[in-house]
């Protein structure tokens, strides 16, 4: 009886690995409502609001893009 040598194979596994997101942190605006004053005039509040809406939108759109960047 003969004995055969070992055969030598390599096999390719690919296992999924964790791997640390590293994205720079998105900073706070200075939102336009933080320097109004009790007594500022109503139109001047509302101005201030519709200017943080439109700030706050593309807060978020940096966060998420930096969110997407991880995934």
């Amino acid at each position: 009886m003969r004995i055969r040598e070992p055969e030598v194979r390599t096999i390719r596994v690919e296992v999924p690995v964790q791997v640390l997101c590293r994205v720079s942190a998105v900073p706070v605006p200075v939102w336009a409502t933080d320097g109004l004053k009790k007594a500022d005039s109503l139109e001047l509040k509302v101005r201030a609001l519709l200017a943080e809406r439109r700030q706050r939108i593309g807060y978020e759109r940096v966060l998420v893009a930096a969110v997407g960047a991880c995934q």
